[in-house]
Parts: structure tokens; sequence; C-alpha cells
């Protein structure tokens, strides 16, 4: 009922497919151990705060 459409840039879609074809090319070279898989699962925050220590 109450959908919501995102529009995703050109340019947004393009850096995502660049970023999982250079994934895929490092992970042929260097495949991943069992260990490290769960790191490329989990998202990544970019968020950055302004301050320093709160007290």
């Amino acid at each position: 009922m109450g959908e919501i459409i995102r529009f995703v840039p050109k340019s947004e879609r393009e850096r995502a497919r660049l970023i999982r074809q250079a994934r895929a090319f490092y992970h042929s070279i260097f495949p991943p151990t069992d260990s490290e898989e769960g790191r490329d699962k989990e998202p990544v925050s970019r968020h950055q705060s302004g301050g320093g220590p709160q007290s």
C-alpha cells in the first residue's frame, strides 16, 4: 500500500557495479579464508561524528 520507490542515479549504480567487479577480481587472486568471509557481509559504516569523546 505505502510502497516507496527510491531513485538511484546512474552514477551510483555504476559505482556499485565497479566495486562488485573489483571485489570479484581481488577474490579471484586472493581467495578469502572462512574467517575473512564474514567481514565482507557486514555493512560498512561511513558515519563520522563531528566531536571528540563525550563527557
